[in-house]
């Protein structure tokens, strides 16, 4: 069991497959357990909420090609994930660590955090929380907040305080498709001041979300 949600830890906001969770669950074992059974387990660990993964959106009024339907890893806490694949403060902020790179790793946590408040604050309004992302990876926004009338909240979050063209190319390609539908684009971050960028992204530290 520890293995297993070790994997899932270490998939921290991924898409990552079954059989990648698989192999880091079971590594150097010849017989691997049966689907049905790593299944069941993992349903039981979602119906406690140590895993607590954000399914895909599916839009009701926009015709978007090739959405990806995988959902996407995450534990009830990113602290929980850190501690069972072993990685410390120094390993997250130097690189140094247990993981291929623990600097993008620390991303995932910081998404995961994320997550984990925009859940919080969009069940109040009764919002559904899922990401987005085309196959083949060409556009993924991080999370998508639909309100019930299914207007969209599009965020994307990035562990830095500088925020380049590229980190908001996502959330304006999304705007495009569905004009009608986008309530507004926010990128989260690391920074300590929220201001709106000409192209009408709100920049928000995560730190100072709340109602």
């Amino acid at each position: 069991m520890l293995g297993w949600l070790a994997a899932y830890g270490a998939a921290t906001g991924t898409t990552a497959s079954y059989a990648s969770i698989l192999n880091a669950a079971t590594p150097g074992e010849g017989e691997k357990p049966a689907k049905e059974t790593a299944m069941a387990y993992r349903d039981v660990l979602q119906r406690m909420w140590i895993l607590d993964p954000v399914p895909a959106w599916l839009p009701v009024f926009a015709h978007l090609k090739r959405l990806g339907q995988t959902p996407k890893h995450h534990l009830v806490d990113p602290a929980l994930a850190a501690t069972l694949v072993g990685a410390t403060e120094n390993s997250l902020l130097m690189g140094r660590g247990p993981l291929r790179s623990d600097t993008t790793f620390f991303g995932s946590l910081f998404e995961s955090l994320a997550a984990q408040t925009v859940r919080v604050l969009a069940e109040s309004l009764d919002a559904r929380v899922s990401h987005m992302r085309i196959q083949g990876g060409d556009h993924e926004v991080d999370l998508i907040v639909e309100t019930p009338d299914h207007r969209v909240l599009a965020i994307e979050v990035k562990a830095s305080t500088a925020v380049r063209p590229a980190d908001v190319a996502h959330l304006n390609w999304l705007e495009s498709q569905v004009p009608d539908l986008i309530l507004d684009k926010v990128l989260l971050n690391t920074g300590d001041r929220a201001y709106r960028r000409p192209d009408g992204v709100a920049v928000v530290p995560l730190a100072l979300l709340g109602p």
